[in-house]
């Protein structure tokens, strides 16, 4: 069978296959019966371990108090008892390496006893620590490829959760993971130090407001999860999506979301089951996925849960984009996690609504009825605002990717410029405090209907602005840039590490205060109008996507980092390593390494998919646009001998042989480029894949959406946008 059919053969199969869609029940199980039946909850260890030894546990989880490893075989053998109940037969030790997603070495519990027999066995040991080969992690440097050791550490914060397959299960150990000589390998570590500096200088702000109860500060997360779906048929049948997770070819579709009639429309019935799946596996494995629909874009969707500590939703948000992908290939689809899967349409984020509580569930950016009356909000959202301010391009920085470049700034994605929403309300307020003291609050009022059955409708405070990278949304700020495929550890950890450093500023200056005697009440009056001054700069409530806006930013001296290669050197800037060894968030080295892995994966990334496209372009593509030239030609030259006018078709002949052309020699271009080698560093190696190949790549693909236009469909071999996004 030819290339040229394969689409074809692809929409067929898409219209004759039937799925099965009725795969779970929730008749029979109630949802509240469900949550978490696979997790090593509070519930099941208060049920399954001693009480003293469940009481220690319970100290290090909520209060974070050091693990006492004399309770470790208590715990082990309690959690090998309750995973063999459910069928597990091995255990790993799951962590997060510089990848950007999970890794996992499976272990059995079965150990032969030399008589022919075997027993199941688990120890503390096996519990606490683990020992991956860690040589072919990315590591930036701080370990040589021959230097394999590496460690996961067990993670009591996050419980142990049971992953089913087919043929069993498995018990999950949530874990760091941490090199031979001690520095961060993964996403974890830096994650768990930062809420750790977090709270310490919260705690400090709450003890001033005569709040002694709260023992711990943390963040807490609801990371939105913005996704496509595809049948599988064309997502085999497209080579980059399924190497690169985006379409690298794809000319405009005659509708796309144009006629916004996607947006929270009706579900389709397909998409709609495997949501439901999706769910059901997430709710066992105690993920509380919330709310589902309709994106923008057509074929695409969101999923968005319920709030959590910033370290258990890291962990929840990892595996939801796993159950997603597994779940929809029960389904014939295929789940699209890139920032961009297709040009031209909206593409997907990550929305992280962040927000900070104390282990009593107050949340310390509720602003309450009268927020002007409320100091301790102010306080604390003063001091977010100008963490965000001071490190903008640092926050800027832990969403920048390759994949997340093509979106930043494009269809409804806020743009590279950081810049605060606050809202009415809460803008008029900080207004009034620089002023001299804030003495009212904007009342939000009711909508007027004017349909008498309707009730009485009361109104927001504030609007929301969907073009914002930072927003206040109500209680909680969203930071609306992290990518739909990337880990939130980053940005969280960043985020919790800025507002510590805030935190421990304000803090200082108001103990100062206090000290000498003054007014905790007259401190903060005299703090926060300085404060605003200083940060004002960032609030902005308009449209991000204005050119004016563009041009007021840079008038307030607010960096425009367009893409990856410019944030990379911020990694380490001095005020960046004076910022994270203070705070021992990340050491020097471990920066470094960073740097190192980013310019790396961002030239890797850029590679990969030119040479796709070389592949595509030279081998699907030309091919394609060479047999509908000859057939063209055929039948110019019939037309020719048969003495009839053929201006048309030889003008079309003419257009085909041009386009065909410039395509082939694009793609020689693009070829020499990325043979070009370096013996410079991986960021001056970055630098030259987006000055140089980045350039050709996207005059590749005009090209070759070009002939995409002009070559006949049924010579064509690569499912078309019109297809992808609309056959269900």
């Amino acid at each position: 069978m030819g290339c040229s059919n394969l689409r074809h053969e692809a929409i067929k199969h898409i219209a004759t296959t039937t799925y099965q869609l009725n795969r779970v029940d929730f008749k029979t199980v109630h949802l509240k019966e469900l949550f978490g039946v696979n997790v090593f909850s509070e519930e099941v260890q208060r049920a399954r371990l001693p009480k003293p030894i469940f009481k220690a546990l319970q100290k290090t989880i909520k209060r974070g108090q050091p693990l006492d490893p004399t309770i470790a075989d208590a715990v082990a053998n309690a959690m090998k008892d309750w995973a063999m109940e459910k069928g597990a037969t091995h255990f790993t030790h799951q962590f997060q390496p510089m990848t950007g997603l999970t890794a996992e070495k499976h272990d059995s519990f079965l150990s032969p006893t030399g008589t022919g027999s075997a027993i199941a066995d688990f120890s503390g040991k096996e519990l606490i620590k683990g020992e991956p080969d860690a040589s072919s992690f990315p590591s930036g440097g701080i370990r040589a490829t021959f230097e394999a050791r590496g460690y996961t550490a067990w993670d009591p914060s996050s419980p142990a959760y049971i992953v089913e397959n087919p043929n069993g299960a498995t018990l999950v150990i949530p874990t760091a993971f941490l090199s031979w000589t001690g520095e961060a390998l993964d996403k974890k570590t830096p994650l768990l130090r930062s809420i750790e500096a977090l709270s310490s200088q919260a705690l400090r702000i709450l003890h001033l407001f005569g709040n002694h109860d709260a023992t711990k500060v943390f963040s807490t997360m609801g990371p939105e999860q913005e996704y496509f779906l595809i049948d599988k048929q064309f997502f085999y049948a497209r080579p980059d999506l399924l190497n690169c997770g985006r379409t690298l070819f794809g000319a405009k579709p005659p509708k796309g979301q144009e006629l916004e009639d996607q947006y929270f429309g009706s579900i389709p019935e397909r998409v709609l089951a495997c949501m439901a799946e999706g769910e059901y596996e997430m709710t066992k494995l105690g993920v509380p996925a919330r709310t589902r629909h309709n994106e923008v874009a057509p074929s695409q969707y969101e999923l968005a849960p319920l709030f959590e500590d910033s370290n258990l939703a890291t962990d929840h948000q990892m595996l939801t984009m796993e159950i997603l992908r597994n779940t929809a290939d029960k389904y014939g689809l295929a789940c699209l996690m890139h920032e961009k899967p297709f040009s031209g349409i909206n593409g997907s984020g990550k929305h992280n609504n962040w927000s900070m509580a104390t282990d009593a569930g107050e949340n310390l950016l509720t602003p309450g009825d009268t927020p002007h009356d409320n100091a301790q909000f102010l306080v604390f959202c003063c001091t977010v605002i100008r963490a965000v301010n001071k490190y903008a391009e640092l926050l800027r920085v832990t969403v920048a990717s390759a994949a997340n470049d093509h979106r930043l700034g494009a269809n409804e994605a806020p743009p590279a410029i950081v810049s605060i929403f606050l809202g009415d309300q809460l803008t008029d307020v900080i207004e009034q405090i620089e002023n001299g003291g804030p003495k009212s609050s904007k009342d939000a009022g009711i909508f007027e209907t004017g349909v008498s059955i309707l009730p009485k409708l009361p109104k927001d405070a504030g609007d929301r602005n969907r073009t914002s990278p930072f927003a206040f949304t109500g209680n909680k700020f969203e930071f609306r840039m992290v990518g739909s495929s990337q880990s939130i550890a980053g940005p969280n950890t960043v985020l919790n590490l800025i507002v510590a450093e805030s935190l421990d500023y304000v803090a200082s200056k108001l103990e100062a205060a206090v000290k000498a005697g003054i007014d905790l009440n007259k401190a903060i009056q005299e703090l926060l109008p300085q404060i605003i001054k200083e940060n004002k700069r960032i609030i902005f409530n308009g449209d991000n996507y204005t050119e004016e806006w563009h041009k007021e930013a840079e008038k307030r001296g607010l960096a425009n980092l367009k893409n990856t290669v410019d944030t990379l050197p911020i990694i380490t800037r001095k005020d960046t390593i004076d910022l994270c060894t203070k705070y021992k968030v990340y050491t020097e080295r471990e920066l470094h390494s960073r740097f190192h892995i980013f310019s790396e994966g961002y030239v890797k990334t850029i590679n990969i998919e030119g040479q796709l496209m070389v592949y595509m372009g030279g081998r699907m593509i030309f091919p394609a646009s060479l047999r509908y030239q000859a057939e063209v030609a055929a039948a110019v030259n019939a037309t020719k001998a048969a003495g009839v006018d053929n201006a048309p078709q030889l003008e079309l002949l003419k257009t085909l042989t041009a386009a065909i052309a410039d395509f082939q020699k694009a793609l020689a271009n693009l070829e020499k480029a990325l043979s070009h080698h370096t013996e410079a560093d991986a960021y001056e190696h970055a630098k030259y894949m987006r000055d140089m190949v980045l350039p050709i790549m996207a005059e590749t693909r005009n090209l070759g959406d070009k002939l995409e236009t002009l070559v006949a469909d049924d010579h064509w071999p690569l499912p078309t946008y019109r297809e992808m996004l609309f056959i269900k």
